[in-house]
């Protein structure tokens, strides 16, 4: 009968004896863990292969109370959640990432939790660990789930805690460059859709844009906002043209609500960009599906989503990751402005 099989599996002590070490140096090289001399960490996989070592997963998960799950959790409806290219990108990133390691992804999908349920299944032993991606003020909830199991933000938490991790791009800097270069196009009433604005994002990438206005001497053209959709984008410019405050330029928070601008002010009678210049904020594949091609910033979506894994899969092993990262963006100019 070889070694392998059921009835003759190999033990972790016969791979401890066989390497010289004891039992819990075996146990930390098996799960992962870093506090292992380099002679030891060969003398014990050396020992695995020889021995035809197969770990005990559910074993392992009731010694170490893990899960091998994560959640990833996003408060937003499904509309939204399936409609924005952001969390295509976000996701594949994720799931890239997950991909080489042991654990499985569980997905929420929850605008708001009734009767707590997600808040119970998440704080009742079920995950080891969670990603919270598009959060919004209301939102109070996460808290508890950060209380009870390891958490990483993706974008920052609207009521930063000290304990929080998160990872994010850097939306006021964006912005602000997004309005730079409406400004140096020679724009001087330069107006912004914004998304809502109990949302970090939003919150950040108006705050850019005033920055950008006050640095230049000017005052800000108006500002409505789009609500991060196509249609409260096209609503927006709507509203625009109706309330008649003039302007030339426009920063729209992100592509998607650009793909509701765009033709709204076209139907309005709106030149683009010889009438009215436009930036979004996200470079997604509606950008160059756009006529004209958007000029926008560049958010690098799929490596946020790696980061967040890796932060997580780092806390989880009991190391200490960066409590937030910051990521660039890029100025991708097209023919808008």
């Amino acid at each position: 009968m070889s070694q392998g099989s059921d009835v003759d599996a190999v033990t972790i002590e016969q791979v401890a004896a066989r390497a010289g070490v004891s039992r819990s140096t075996v146990s930390r090289v098996v799960n992962g863990g870093s506090r292992v001399s380099p002679d030891a960490l060969e003398a014990v996989r050396r020992a695995i292969a020889e021995l035809n070592y197969v770990p005990n997963r559910a074993a392992r998960s009731l010694a170490s109370r893990q899960t091998h799950a994560i959640a990833l959790v996003v408060p937003e409806d499904t509309t939204r959640f399936f409609g924005d290219p952001f969390f295509a990108a976000v996701v594949t990133g994720i799931s890239e990432r997950m991909s080489g390691s042991d654990h499985v992804l569980n997905l929420f999908i929850a605008s708001d939790d009734p009767g707590n349920k997600t808040t119970s299944y998440l704080r009742g032993g079920n995950v080891d660990g969670a990603i919270v991606v598009s959060h919004h003020t209301s939102d109070t909830y996460l808290e508890r789930i950060a209380d009870a199991v390891p958490v990483v933000f993706g974008g920052r938490p609207i009521r930063e805690r000290a304990r929080d991790y998160w990872v994010d791009v850097d939306n006021v800097a964006g912005a602000r460059a997004a309005v730079e270069h409406l400004v140096a196009q020679g724009r001087r009433r330069i107006g912004t859709v914004t998304g809502p604005l109990d949302m970090p994002a939003a919150i950040d990438r108006l705050r850019g844009f005033d920055a950008a206005l006050a640095a230049a001497g000017l005052e800000p053209g108006p500002i409505v906002d789009g609500g991060f959709t196509i249609d409260g984008g096209a609503e927006a410019a709507r509203r625009l043209v109706d309330e008649g405050e003039p302007f030339d330029a426009l920063f729209v928070a992100s592509d998607l609500m650009a793909r509701g601008v765009i033709p709204a002010l076209r139907d309005a009678g709106i030149r683009i960009p010889d009438d009215v210049a436009i930036v979004g904020f996200d470079d997604s594949p509606l950008a160059t599906s756009i006529a004209p091609a958007l000029t926008t910033m560049r958010q690098p979506s799929r490596l946020q989503g790696w980061t967040m894994v890796d932060v997580l899969l780092a806390r989880l092993a009991g190391q200490s990751p960066p409590r937030v990262t910051i990521l660039p963006t890029e100025l991708v100019i097209r023919d808008t402005a």
